[in-house]
């Protein structure tokens, strides 16, 4: 059974706890909004909401599945102040999420930043997380995948129509998909941009690149092996595509071997990041699902 591809619209303010509290409109989509078991899917720099519609297509339709835009993203505001673009801002609008649906807790699946805003999260405030599926991310960033991003990031060229923006996308992805063809590409685009006045734009405020700049700690932190040596008790399912620059196998290795409850797995054919509507990522997410079902 399928969660399918319709949800509900939510709509809430940028918390008190957050910088520019109120001022923002932040938006999400609920999937089968009166089921229980709760996992939130958090994108990663450059995505949105969007991201998560191939894996949505093939996840059970009795868990509820929460996907917010992140502030910059999508259909959330953006903000007129480029430093806010930080993970810890992500954490408070996040917990700001939790408390306008009622949700004390839920399973989290954090794509890239959104992977490392979970882990912060459980850093944070950990009796809100039940469990984490990080997909191609970890504690440690390999220099030449955020060297990677840095060159694309905010810097797209202007395009006129579908196509381009269908060929943008490919140039800047082809290597972490080998085997895609044009009718992947436009729908990759067309998760990835809106249309503005008759042509594709990105979904995302140019303004987060500030927070890639070398030196900058707010979506790129240094190690995070402390943090991750604290959330042992939080069950983690760690993924890695194989040809991914971003995180190494010796780091997956080092967090399978560190962490007793993280279980990882190799997507093949896929570099930063998996789609996880791969075969390997689904079976893997649908186990861990069912494990935390089963979880007090």
């Amino acid at each position: 059974m399928s969660a399918g591809l319709t949800y509900d619209d939510v709509t809430y303010r940028s918390g008190a706890d957050s910088l520019g509290s109120g001022r923002l409109s932040l938006h999400a989509r609920d999937y089968n909004p009166k089921t229980e078991r709760v996992v939130i899917c958090l994108h990663g720099l450059t995505r949105n909401s969007a991201d998560f519609e191939p894996l949505m297509a093939s996840l059970p339709a009795d868990h509820r599945f929460i996907i917010p835009d992140q502030r910059g993203r999508g259909r959330s505001d953006y903000d007129s102040e480029p430093a806010h673009y930080a993970l810890g801002v992500y954490v408070q609008d996040m917990l700001t999420l939790m408390a306008h649906l009622g949700i004390e807790r839920a399973t989290f699946i954090g794509t890239s930043m959104g992977g490392l805003i979970s882990l912060l999260l459980a850093a944070t405030a950990p009796q809100r997380v039940r469990g984490i599926v990080l997909n191609d991310i970890g504690p440690k960033l390999s220099p030449e995948g955020l060297e990677r991003i840095r060159g694309y990031v905010g810097k797209g060229k202007p395009v006129t129509n579908w196509a381009d923006a269908a060929e943008n996308t490919r140039l800047i992805n082809a290597d972490a998909f080998p085997g895609f063809g044009p009718d992947d590409w436009l729908a990759f685009a067309r998760r990835t941009h809106v249309e503005v006045e008759g042509r594709p734009v990105p979904a995302y405020d140019p303004a987060i690149a500030a927070g890639m700049a070398p030196g900058s700690q707010a979506v790129a932190p240094p190690e995070l092996w402390d943090l991750w040596a604290g959330l042992k008790d939080i069950p983690i399912l760690a993924l890695r595509g194989a040809l991914s620059d971003l995180l190494s196998a010796e780091t997956l290795q080092r967090m399978g071997d560190t962490h007793p409850q993280t279980r990882t797995v190799t997507v093949p054919d896929r570099g930063h990041a998996p789609l996880l509507d791969e075969p390997v990522a689904l079976s893997a997410i649908h186990a861990f699902l069912r494990e935390q079902a089963l979880r007090p």
